[in-house]
């Protein structure tokens, strides 16, 4: 018996050594044996972390009870969106567009005769119309908070969104009341026309992938930790239904809306009286200019506060590199010191200023630096 014993103890040693070996050399794969006993490992923190965060059942099952459909009637017809709500006292954030006839019309713009808030459970309540922000596509609604039980949802910094990270997005799309759709975030800092204001972009707008559809718009998009990011306001499409091109206002921007809107009623925004294109590096020497990066100015508005100021529209148009683009106009470097790297950051330095306040415009025209003195006037609705 000594012999078999010896061979069988040899074996078992020689079996250990090998898995020791094996595991060592990464030839066995653990994870299995981890995920059974509830360890999940994570090799890349930085790349997964959002990811392994992210969960669309705990998001829904926490913030879907502060999410409601809205009904708003103007004379004989309605119209359907979503809304959120973000204070214990009743009130709630939506988009222009689901409770004025903002968009729909060339005349002035008027709110619903009747709106009404439907929560998750079916209650349905009467809201009062706060205000609405025809820029950046923000309306606000106040409900009694002794009427319904109120879930208000947690705001987010939209300014640190990046592309990639996971979103979920509730609202009623189509109708369907209480809907969830995940995705990712596809684009950040957009440009997007303003629904309620056409002649107007809206800037820093999210793009998200996930599904929406008319009915989604006010709806919230919200990060892995449940945070409200964005208001879900616009699809782009061909045929007018879901395409995995969404918009969202940047929850920064409809954070100003909410309060100019609750202190003030009504919001506003300064005026340049210019439009403009992004100067780049290979433009810039197509042009002769003595400077790579700004707003090249396109166009000086008649009687604005540009054209007071003195600054030069182009007065040429041609072609470069299959665009159009105008020759002569003066480039915009920097406002109050502030740089200026395109036309967007012109828009979104401007709109952090108060009407009628006075400001520095640094100026490239040709080989001179000039600075120009201007007075900002308020935004028209046109």
């Amino acid at each position: 018996m000594r012999l078999p014993v010896l061979a069988l103890v040899c074996a078992l040693v020689g079996g250990i050594a090998a898995l020791g070996i094996g595991r060592a050399a990464g030839l066995f794969d653990t994870t299995q044996t981890r995920l059974e006993t509830n360890t999940v490992v994570v090799h890349d923190v930085t790349a997964t972390t959002a990811r392994a965060a992210f969960s669309a059942a705990r998001i829904f099952a926490e913030r879907s009870p502060g999410v409601v459909t809205i009904f708003a009637f103007f004379g004989g017809t309605g119209s359907q969106g979503s809304g959120f709500v973000v204070a214990g006292d009743g009130t709630i954030l939506t988009n222009a567009h689901v409770i004025t006839n903002a968009g729909e019309t060339s005349g002035p713009v008027h709110g619903a005769s009747r709106v009404y808030v439907e929560f998750p459970d079916r209650d349905r309540v009467p809201a009062r119309i706060v205000g609405w922000d025809v820029f950046d596509d923000v309306g606000v609604l106040h409900v009694d908070p002794q009427a319904h039980a109120l879930t208000p949802l947690p705001l987010g910094r939209s300014a640190s969104v990046v592309v990639g990270e996971p979103v979920a997005a509730i609202g009623s799309p189509l109708g369907n009341a209480d809907s969830l759709a995940v995705g990712v975030v596809s684009g950040v800092g957009r440009s997007i026309a303003a629904l309620t204001a056409p002649s107007f972009e809206l800037t820093d707008a999210i793009q998200t992938d996930a599904p929406l559809a008319h009915g989604s718009s006010g709806g919230p998009l919200l990060d892995a930790a449940g945070r409200v990011i964005g208001i879900n306001a616009q699809i782009r499409s061909d045929s007018g239904g879901p395409a995995g091109i969404g918009f969202a206002v940047p929850i920064d921007s409809a954070r100003r809306s909410l309060h100019a809107l609750l202190t003030k009623g009504h919001s506003t925004y300064a005026y340049a009286g210019i439009q403009a294109e992004d100067l780049t590096p290979s433009l810039a020497q197509h042009l002769g200019l003595g400077v790579q990066h700004g707003a090249l100015v396109d166009h000086v508005t008649a009687g604005g506060p540009a054209d007071r100021a003195g600054v030069r529209g182009g007065t040429k148009e041609e072609s470069f590199l299959g665009e159009t683009v105008w020759e002569g106009g003066d480039v915009v470097t920097a406002v109050d010191g502030r740089p200026v790297t395109g036309a967007d950051a012109l828009v979104r330095i401007v709109t952090t200023l108060a009407p009628g306040r006075s400001a520095r415009l640094s100026v490239v025209r040709g080989s001179r630096r000039l600075t120009l003195s201007i007075t900002l006037a308020e935004r028209p609705v046109r």
